[in-house]
């Protein structure tokens, strides 16, 4: 997207900054109201299954966010090396952040399922704590790599000037793309793996139980194939520099909106997956959420109908 800067009138500039930026503002907002019934409900801060869950809509929000910022940007402030660097180093730790924190919840439904007994003792609140910090060190570790790769090979003139943010651009030497596809091909070998060894094994233990445990099988087994769905989706940010270039390719004319469009559904529109695919499906969640802000809508609407307040009204009526 940095590249189209120049490329764009004032009025299609202003469009897409407004577009990205009304869509990164939505998104967050309603990811961010999944936040807030987290934080004020304690039954979800002992689950480890939904401090997994609120760290993957965290980490959408922190992307996202980021993301807009740049695109942003991209059409209004020249960056530096230094900050679009830390920019970076954000944007792609949140990014690897995804597929593990998708891991770590399949294996917490597979434990839940298959291994009942032991899910108390080895899926603790500590543990998934434990499990968030270690996703970030691992997550962490490419996108240093990135730097120290451009301070090793770049002369420190490039440490002055105004860059063009973004990774193809900045992380554009071999060492770069030989490290991008062993840290891809690793990172989604394993999470891929895990995700349909765990939903194989839901799978066997939802055929072989019966009940209500079946349909905790049943719909553990569903959050497992949405977990590889996102999975899906989430690889699209890795494999959208070549469909942009295919595009490129075969309409060069439409070189900045096709930037743009892929922009959008790999980067703004899958961040809006998470409350969807576990927030809404979730009927704990769903049902806190309903009752918090539904009867906050009540009563705001009987506090205007009635602003003399309900003692008051007792106190009238006794007289």
């Amino acid at each position: 997207m940095n590249s189209s800067r120049r490329m764009d009138g004032l009025n299609d500039a202003f469009a897409k900054n407004f577009i990205t930026f009304a869509l990164g503002f939505l998104i967050n907002c309603i990811n961010g109201a999944f936040v807030y019934i987290y934080f004020k409900s304690e039954v979800f801060q002992r689950d480890p299954r939904y401090v997994l869950y609120i760290h993957l809509v965290i980490n959408d929000m922190i992307m996202l966010t980021v993301s807009v910022a740049l695109q942003i940007m991209t059409y209004t402030i020249p960056l530096n090396f230094a900050p679009c660097c830390i920019m970076l180093l954000i944007l792609i730790t949140t990014n690897k952040n995804s597929p593990l924190n998708l891991a770590g919840m399949a294996v917490e439904r597979y434990i839940a399922v298959c291994r009942p007994l032991h899910h108390v003792q080895m899926c603790t609140v500590q543990r998934a704590y434990a499990l968030i910090a270690l996703i970030w060190g691992v997550s962490v570790i490419p996108a240093l790599t990135d730097i120290i790769i451009v301070l090793a090979t770049q002369p420190p003139s490039v440490y002055s000037r105004t860059v063009i943010c973004y990774p193809t651009y900045l992380y554009s030497t071999s060492h770069h793309k030989a490290q991008s596809v062993v840290v891809q091909a690793l990172l989604f070998s394993f999470v891929g793996l895990t995700l349909i060894i765990t939903y194989l094994k839901v799978l066997c233990a939802a055929r072989a139980v019966s009940g209500s445990n079946r349909d905790s099988a049943r719909n553990a087994r569903n959050t497992i194939l949405l977990h590889g769905v996102q999975l899906l989706i989430c690889m699209l940010s890795f494999i959208s520099p070549l469909i942009t270039v295919i595009l490129i390719t075969t309409w060069p004319r439409d070189r900045t909106k096709i930037l743009f469009t892929t922009f959008l559904f790999t980067n703004v529109l899958p961040r809006l997956l998470s409350p969807l695919i576990y927030g809404v499906r979730d009927k704990k969640f769903s049902s806190h959420i309903r009752l918090h802000f539904f009867c906050k809508c009540c009563n705001s609407v009987e506090k205007k109908v009635n602003p003399v307040g309900p003692w008051r009204r007792s106190k009238q009526v006794l007289q």
